[in-house]
């Protein structure tokens, strides 16, 4: 769970790397990375930005410790102790932008820019995508499954299925991010202050000699927090009338239960006719939670069927994004240094989705100043001045230029913010809950066709013209170029 230390939190390529420019003299050369993903996962309208604070932990602790330059001593390429020494006064130096946790982001636009020496930039890589790629994607899956749940509490349960500890701590923190209300994981309510919750288990009950005596003395312990577990022989013959004598001995003595819980069988039919038994013993107060391999597909198709749920327990299908295990972001350079000026690179790629786009970049969210709503996100190089006051702004979609679309009495909102400046952090980062706000105000500022479960409408991200230019221009100088070496060959 610790972020200190982690600076061979890397891939093997990368030292190399470093060693290599190292030993060529290019490690003070100055680079500029962008990272992004290219396709939005679980077929959703939007992704949620997530892992900017475990990122920000990270560089604040980066340093090689004295373990650290004895293991890299052992390695088969035998690095020279003077580069070794060079990995002990490491400490980051470099620039980073990046988006707000909590925010709405879509395919092909930078989320994080990190700029200093390629020696730097090129370490960072590995763990600034690993945080990203798993937070935003498991903040992404619980959005996700907010919209379906509507106004039901949704808790996050994952804990026994995820991948290990830092996946169910960090998991737990983005889920809660993007709109679940609590986790039943311990150390994650330590750690960011996240509601905890849970009931008990099926073997609290087996320990009794009866689900009536499991019930009551748990009732007994814990007056104030029953959620009795109803399943584990017979729900509607044992489980839910156990569950009202209980309740109505708790009643006895002026408390209130909560809640039951379902966890297994057809959890619509056993919903419904669980709360028919409650309701006809005057319990309409006591509400229903269920779990079992939830996710936003089962609730909506639960809640179609009328199933009676107020509180759905979301683990294993959450956790580990069950669906798209992976969102692929990438980290591609944009800029180097040649002779003093920073100039734009591009990666060219057999798989057109896979060509970036050169150059550093700021992203910004059109805002129509009428409705309040997202328009489109907008990719520009710093150095680009927006239109003036009532001015227009032309949008193209990059992969279908024909498609344009003109806009004015708009606001452009900047996206990346500043969080390192030549190495000093300069972004304080928000509480948890002020992230939580901060992403439903998100929600607040698209439509409802961007948001929905399926088939939602495509969100524009346009590039300014200079960015489709450039791009153009050296796509063409190394078809150009590569054409000329077919024909000499």
């Amino acid at each position: 769970m610790m972020t200190a230390g982690l600076a061979l939190h890397t891939d093997k390529y990368q030292i190399n790397m470093m060693y290599a420019h190292w030993i060529n003299g290019s490690h003070h050369t100055k680079a500029v990375f962008e990272a992004y993903f290219r396709k939005l996962p679980f077929g959703n309208g939007y992704a949620v930005f997530a892992g900017l604070e475990r990122i920000v932990n990270y560089i604040e602790g980066l340093h090689f410790t004295e373990e650290d330059i004895f293991y890299l001593s052992k390695q088969e390429e035998k690095y020279d102790k003077a580069f070794l020494d060079e990995l002990r006064r490491f400490r980051f130096g470099g620039s980073i932008h990046a988006m707000k946790e909590g925010a709405l982001v879509f395919p092909n636009e930078p989320l994080i820019t990190v700029e200093g020496t390629i020696f730097e930039t090129q370490l960072v890589e590995t763990a600034i995508l690993n945080f990203m790629n798993f937070q935003t994607l498991i903040a992404t899956k619980a959005s996700r499954i907010r919209q379906v749940a509507g106004n039901d509490i949704l808790l996050e349960f994952g804990t026994r299925r995820a991948q290990e500890a830092d996946a169910a701590v960090w998991g737990a923190r983005a889920a809660y991010l993007a709109g679940f209300h609590a986790t039943s994981n311990m150390l994650a309510g330590e750690k960011f202050g996240i509601p905890t919750k849970g009931t008990h288990a099926h073997s609290w009950v087996q320990t009794f000699r009866s689900e009536q005596e499991a019930f009551d003395i748990f009732a007994k312990v814990m007056p104030d927090q029953v959620t009795l577990l109803v399943d584990t022989y017979d729900t509607l013959g044992s489980g839910v009338p156990h569950a009202i004598m209980t309740a109505k001995k708790l009643e006895a003595q002026g408390k209130r239960m909560n809640a039951i819980r379902l966890d297994s069988g057809d959890l619509a039919y056993l919903s419904i006719q669980a709360r028919k038994m409650l309701d006809d013993a005057g319990l309409h107060y006591v509400q229903i939670v269920a779990s079992n391999d939830l996710d936003e597909g089962t609730i909506l198709d639960l809640k179609a069927q009328g199933a009676r749920i107020d509180t759905w327990g979301v683990g294993t299908q959450l956790i580990t994004a069950a669906d798209q295990p992976a969102l692929g972001g990438v980290y591609k350079l944009v800029e180097r240094e040649v002779d003093g000026v920073m100039v734009p690179t591009i990666k060219i790629s057999g798989n057109p989705e896979k060509v970036s786009t050169p150059g550093k970049k700021d992203v910004y969210r059109i805002v129509s100043k009428g409705s309040g709503k997202a328009i489109a996100d907008y990719i520009s190089f710093p150095e680009e001045k927006m239109p003036p006051e009532n001015g227009k702004l032309k949008l193209f979609n990059p992969l279908h230029p024909y498609m344009r679309k003109n806009v004015r009495d708009f606001d452009a909102v900047p996206l990346l913010a500043p969080i390192y400046d030549n190495g000093e952090l300069v972004y304080e980062l928000p509480t948890l809950e002020e992230i939580r706000a901060y992403h439903n105000s998100q929600l607040n500022q698209f439509w409802p066709e961007y948001l929905r479960k399926l088939n939602p409408e495509i969100y524009r991200v346009n590039l300014s013209e200079a960015v489709w230019e450039m791009k153009q221009k050296l796509i063409a100088e190394y078809m150009e170029e590569h054409q000329e070496e077919n024909h000499d060959d």
